[in-house]
């Protein structure tokens, strides 16, 4: 079950909560239309199909631009993905790129061991965004996606 609401130009979308974190939603997220912008945050144990989840409903949101930035905040997340799961979750990017093209991509997080896994999905997800960096600080990440979105046009073909 999905819940949304529209308000000043934003679009909102959150799954149903799940498992033994009843009320706890996995991953949110707020498209901004003007922007071309899509925030996504993650919180507590998310798992791969979570991931496939969230880039279905996303694809077949009517808000969705056919092309944008994400800001991703993962500084919530518990749980630790495996190289598989990072590989997997690049298979989704690339399994919706007809439907939503990436520009830049701004990771937020907060642990080591998921920053480095965050890096590994940098560089195995290197083909689908035009940049993308990891942060420790959200001002910084928040900033430099801003900057990135108002010194560049659209995504570059890359196939």
């Amino acid at each position: 079950m999905t819940t949304s609401g529209k308000a000043a130009g934003k679009y909102f979308l959150t799954g149903a909560p799940r498992g033994k974190m009843r009320g706890v939603v996995p991953i949110t997220y707020q498209i901004d239309v003007e922007r071309r912008t899509v925030r996504t945050k993650c919180v507590g144990p998310v798992m791969l199909p979570d991931v496939i989840h969230h880039f279905r409903t996303l694809v077949q949101d009517p808000q969705c631009p056919d092309q944008a930035d994400v800001f991703l905040d993962v500084s919530e997340v518990s749980s630790l993905p495996g190289t598989p799961q990072i590989s997997s979750v690049v298979s989704q990017v690339k399994k919706i790129r007809g439907k939503l093209r990436f520009d830049a991509l701004a990771i937020l997080v907060t642990r080591d061991a998921l920053f480095g896994m965050m890096r590994m999905f940098e560089a195995l997800a290197q083909d689908y965004f035009r940049v993308t960096r990891t942060f420790r600080v959200a001002a910084e990440a928040w900033l430099a996606l801003q900057q990135s979105a108002s010194q560049h046009g659209p995504a570059d073909e890359k196939e």
